[in-house]
């Protein structure tokens, strides 16, 4: 009689296990040992969460396909950053090819900080185009958060490499000259609109971790500029920077006082 392989063995030989129906999990199915069948299970489980994983990418690529299979590109065009303090509102149009393969692409805010670190140069690296636009805080003063957005929404556009000739936007009409669709909820729909608000993010995420450094007591490599208790004890310790949205209520009541 053959000697069993051990179970480091086993999770190792199984370790690019990537079908149900590898004839591999047979074999391990049929192995009565605790730590087998343990290790079946846990195979299973990961090629289930895979699969799903699959399919709800592929579902988040239906706005697109139409477009790509008329040869036109798409952009997705997401924001980030409307309900800071401090800062400036963020935007990201991106345009993804067709054979675009990054299944873990999603809505950033279902994402950790991590997964988007690790997930922003894979998209830069296969994406067609990426452009980033800006809303400063003295913009978002003069005209408004929301004009702000459609501003840097359009200098994102603007900014392409490659001229889209279809957007998909979260929510948001762009002054351009390019057919749009909106979506509400758009960067958990369209891959587009999700790989942009990873690249917003991430972008304004470092962007902040610099105004830190340049304006200490804020906390805003943390907060990224929003309204928590460390943010407002800094603005009344240490009063209004550069970079605060002066209209908005905490910190129009401390110029006031």
């Amino acid at each position: 009689m053959s000697k069993q392989p051990s179970l480091a063995q086993l999770k190792q030989d199984l370790a690019d296990v990537a079908d149900l129906n590898d004839r591999r999990l047979a074999s391990l199915a049929a192995d009565s040992r605790k730590g087998a069948q343990l290790l079946l299970k846990q195979i299973q489980h990961r090629l289930a969460k895979a699969e799903a994983t699959e399919q709800a990418f592929q579902a988040r690529l239906h706005y697109e396909r139409p477009f790509w299979a008329r040869g036109e590109r798409v952009a997705g065009i997401d924001e980030v950053g409307r309900g800071p303090l401090a800062g400036p509102v963020v935007t990201s149009a991106v345009i993804l090819p067709p054979d675009f393969d990054i299944p873990l692409v999603n809505d950033s805010k279902q994402l950790t900080a991590k997964e988007r670190e690790r997930l922003y140069p894979l998209i830069l690296a296969q994406a067609q185009s990426v452009s980033i636009g800006i809303g400063s805080p003295a913009l978002i003063d003069q005209i408004n958060i929301y004009q702000a957005t459609r501003v840097a929404m359009k200098r994102a556009v603007l900014g392409l490499g490659l001229a889209p000739q279809q957007l998909i936007v979260d929510a948001m009409q762009i002054p351009v000259d390019v057919p749009q669709i909106r979506l509400i909820k758009g960067d958990a729909k369209s891959a587009s609109v999700a790989a942009a608000s990873i690249v917003a993010k991430v972008y304004r995420d470092h962007l902040m971790a610099t105004y830190d450094e340049l304006y200490p007591g804020y906390g805003f490599a943390q907060n990224a500029g929003y309204g928590t208790a460390e943010h407002l004890q800094g603005l009344a310790d240490r009063g209004v920077t550069p970079i605060h949205r002066r209209t908005f209520s905490p910190v129009q009541k401390i110029l006031q006082a």
